[in-house]
């Protein structure tokens, strides 16, 4: 008997990094990679999040997420500072006069806090930071490379840095009760009073000598 014909030879499904496609790979899926660790952080936050469910939202095998930012603190880092750069590249809380520091610097905060596309991923941050030091690391340097360092080189006092840190904490505490614990009525209060009121400590923080 004449053997049956055989089908096209296929051969064993290599492991590793998933075969290149339009549709897998290049900028689009990045981009989707990105959002969806996004979202999947503000929803999750940190530790409930896992490579594996952000490359199923995003539709991409896991290993195009490793080969793209490597590991979750890269992609967490990566998904974060992405939607926050474009607020935190001004440099409107760095330059001007002496005189308006405290009142530029507070006013620069609260916009980030206060602009609808930045407020979910600084949440997602913040929420994850007081339960892991991996995600506490992060917004450390967010805000170190965004703002403290280059607020310091700004101020042309004794101990630059630690006035800059002392300023961002005092913000960020009224941050935590505003935004995150809705403590009223600092919760409800309008920004410009809020600003009109710390203003002069912040001031304080940076200039006085």
């Amino acid at each position: 008997m004449t053997p049956a014909a055989s089908g096209p030879a296929t051969g064993p499904r290599k492991r590793g990094r998933p075969a290149r496609t339009s549709a897998s790979e290049g900028p689009a899926a990045r981009d989707r990679i990105l959002a969806a660790a996004r979202g999947e952080f503000a929803e999750r936050g940190y530790d409930k999040t896992s490579i594996r469910g952000i490359a199923k939202a995003a539709e991409v095998d896991p290993a195009l997420v490793h080969h793209y930012f490597g590991t979750k603190e890269q992609v967490f880092e990566a998904a974060i500072e992405l939607i926050l750069a474009p607020a935190m590249g001004t440099p409107d809380a760095v330059h001007g006069s002496r005189e308006g520091a405290g009142e530029r610097m507070a006013r620069y905060m609260f916009g980030i806090w206060e602009n609808p596309v930045s407020r979910p991923p600084m949440l997602a941050v913040m929420r994850s930071a007081l339960t892991n030091e991996t995600a506490a690391a992060v917004l450390r340097g967010m805000i170190e490379r965004r703002v403290l360092l280059r607020m310091a080189g700004e101020l042309d006092v004794p101990s630059p840095e630690f006035r800059a840190q002392l300023a961002a904490g005092h913000l960020i505490g009224i941050a935590m009760l505003r935004y995150v614990i809705r403590m009223e009525p600092i919760a409800s209060a309008a920004v410009d009073d809020i600003v009109a009121m710390v203003g002069p400590t912040i001031q304080r923080y940076l200039t006085e000598s």
